[in-house]
């Protein structure tokens, strides 16, 4: 009477403790294979006997991902030995850690997340809860949203590590899939996304990292020095490159996502699962170019966010020159520090009034 409940029945529980936190196999071909294609559209700069700088966050599959991305390069790359030194930079790649307001009003405070819970018990999760319930032969009082969640991640996992449809995905229907999308977005955009400015303003000390490696090379290649440090990897989370996006701007809707507004959604730029999938990579590449009509024309930059091509804000095109783009994002560059953003306010102030 119930083939849903009969096929998950039969379903064999691979997931153990131990995969927990760890990179798996298809994760290292994704690293593999994109350390391949960027050498292949950048053969000048993964070159033999140039040099890599490999920096990572202390979690495993990081470093797991460092090390297949130095595999996918292949043995004939000699990057000054075979064992490319990793840093370990968690202060970099780890930043909202290290940022004690983030913490304490944002990651710790439930009520930060009163948009994520409120869409949890609203009318589109009640039709989807209906909905499983019913496939499940189960009163819909023994089900709530996160055990719904659970489901539909573990009919994503198996799709995507596996390559199989579980039959967790049976569940869901396309629509379903939408609503507990919005719900993951929900949660993204409010921890790591628009929600709260500590959110993207606490990745700054990575956005000025990334600068200060840019001006180096600028100023060494007018000095006719070689580039100490021609490619740099930095290899961190979703929750390093989602609020770094956001500090640049990037994905913004005219209004904020709210458990309210599910329907006005359904086009919205803010997509977590589109911006930084499995394997997600923001990459800055610096140009040299000789035949210019003017100096500042000499050094332009170009973004590929996941390989493909980003608009500049300030001039909607894909290439800007490097005092332009330095120009437009002065006041971070100039005026944000970490240390003072990260400051828990000294006086006692609920947290939705600080953020």
């Amino acid at each position: 009477a119930c083939p849903a409940a009969a096929a998950l029945a039969g379903w064999p529980m691979w997931y153990e403790e131990s995969l927990d936190g760890r990179l798996a196999p298809q994760g290292r071909r994704d690293m593999e294979q994109l350390a391949r294609r960027l050498a292949a559209r950048f053969p000048a700069l993964f070159a033999a006997r140039r040099r890599l700088a490999l920096a990572s966050s202390s979690k495993h599959r990081c470093l797991q991902s460092g090390a297949a991305f130095r595999r996918g390069l292949g043995p004939t790359l000699d990057f000054g030995g075979d064992e490319v030194e990793v840093e370990v930079n968690d202060s970099l790649m780890r930043f909202f850690d290290h940022c004690a307001k983030f913490v304490a009003l944002v990651e710790e405070n439930d009520a930060a997340m009163c948009q994520v819970n409120a869409f949890k018990v609203g009318p589109e999760m009640k039709k989807v809860l209906e909905k499983v319930a019913s496939a499940l032969c189960l009163p819909v009082e023994e089900l709530n949203a996160d055990l719904v969640q659970v489901a539909f991640l573990t009919c994503s996992y198996e799709l995507a590590i596996k390559n199989v449809t579980s039959p967790w995905c049976s569940l869901f229907s396309e629509e379903d899939a939408k609503v507990l999308e919005y719900l993951n977005d929900l949660k993204q955009y409010w921890k790591r996304g628009y929600g709260y400015d500590i959110n993207s303003r606490s990745s700054c000390v990575l956005f000025q990292d990334i600068f200060q490696h840019l001006d180096k090379a600028v100023e060494e290649s007018k000095s006719s020095k070689p580039i100490s440090s021609p490619l740099i990897v930095q290899v961190g989370h979703a929750e390093t490159l989602q609020p770094l996006l956001a500090l640049m701007g990037y994905f913004k809707d005219d209004e904020p996502l709210l458990a309210t507004n599910y329907a006005r959604q359904a086009q919205r730029k803010f997509r977590s699962g589109r911006i930084v999938p499995y394997a997600a990579n923001l990459v800055f590449v610096l140009y040299h170019c000789d035949h210019v009509n003017a100096s500042q024309e000499e050094y332009q930059v170009q973004l590929l966010l996941n390989e493909k091509l980003l608009s500049f804000h300030h001039s909607n095109k894909t290439t800007s020159t490097y005092t332009d783009l330095k120009d437009y994002y002065k006041d971070i560059l100039e005026n944000c520090h970490f240390k003072e953003e990260c400051e828990l306010p000294k006086v006692n102030v609920t947290a939705v009034d600080e953020l």
